[in-house]
């Protein structure tokens, strides 16, 4: 599929669907309008709320490469966009320097070409040559410094990139563009403003219910509900860090292949690294507090709607 064959929010949510992500109108008509627009969208919310999956659900669609950027710490261009190979530069002097090559305006040139570049993702994605443009996914912006996104800045705004040795690369079909924070710091107003913006919440009971049911059809529907029930109760409290969906989906996993078909306060309890990752979060669920949570999920699960 091409993004000229989308003509519709309903056609966007469809495919999305096909592929087995649960998404929203809101969601879903962001992602349209991004993708009509030619504008990257920037999708903010708390981990494990499905961000990154829409990025690779995406190039799925468009039957095209994901490029992924996953930042961090201390990226720089090198990491980011291109750097020399250095050790084959060094052999190709060596090979140079040994057939009698002495000029050193010529061995410049020789080793400054294009062969001799690595290309990283935002390289790779302006460069791209594919019958579709890429889908470029840059993830967790927020991990990286100020200064990335400065330069991030200005390849947003023309998707191009300028090499001194070589020139200047522009794309003849800029990549659909994902970018990805989960809020741990404020991103500069004027990258956003270069985006079309969605925050995307925690998965309702009954959307994650039917993404436990796509990801993991093994799950019965008891099982299957009184997980979600007790993921959404979890949810309420006040833990270091809440379950996502993948964490749900563990979850639900582990008791199936421990052979639960039902909830218990003793199952639950011994499967719990499935779903909460710090121990803190964990020794809060004494006892009493998993029973408690056990027997609401018990409740709310027949308030889910199938």
């Amino acid at each position: 599929m091409k993004v000229t064959d989308i003509n519709t929010v309903d056609d966007i949510r469809s495919s999305l669907d096909d592929h087995h992500y649960i998404a929203n109108h809101g969601l879903a008509t962001s992602i349209y309008l991004s993708l009509k627009m030619e504008k990257p969208i920037f999708l903010e919310g708390e981990p494990g709320v499905g961000k990154t999956e829409v990025g690779k659900v995406l190039s799925q669609i468009l039957h095209t490469d994901l490029i992924r950027l996953q930042c961090y710490e201390g990226l720089d261009v090198h990491n980011a966009i291109y750097e020399w190979n250095y050790s084959r530069q060094i052999l190709q002097i060596r090979m140079m320097e040994a057939e009698g090559q002495k000029d050193k305006e010529k061995i410049s040139n020789e080793i400054f070409g294009p062969e001799f570049l690595i290309k990283r993702p935002l390289y790779q994605a302006i460069d791209h040559d594919g019958d579709n443009p890429p889908v470029l996914l840059i993830d967790e912006l927020d991990r990286a410094d100020e200064e990335f996104e400065a330069f991030l800045l200005e390849i947003l705004s023309d998707f191009q990139i300028s090499i001194p040795e070589i020139g200047t690369i522009k794309s003849e079909k800029p990549p659909v563009v994902v970018i990805t924070s989960n809020r741990t710091r404020e991103i500069h107003d004027a990258l956003k403003r270069r985006c079309l913006y969605h925050w995307i919440e925690y998965p309702s009971a009954e959307q994650e219910f039917e993404i436990v049911k796509r990801k993991i059809p093994e799950t019965n529907n008891v099982l299957g509900k009184q997980v979600v029930a007790f993921v959404q109760a979890v949810r309420q409290k006040d833990f270091y860090k809440l379950p996502g969906i993948a964490e749900t989906l563990d979850w639900a996993n582990a008791l199936i292949k421990l052979g639960t078909t039902e909830l218990s306060t003793e199952i639950t309890s011994d499967t719990l690294g499935a779903l909460l990752k710090y121990q803190d979060d964990i020794e809060k669920m004494d006892g009493e507090a998993t029973q408690g949570l056990v027997q609401r999920a018990f409740t709310e699960a027949d308030l889910i709607s199938t």
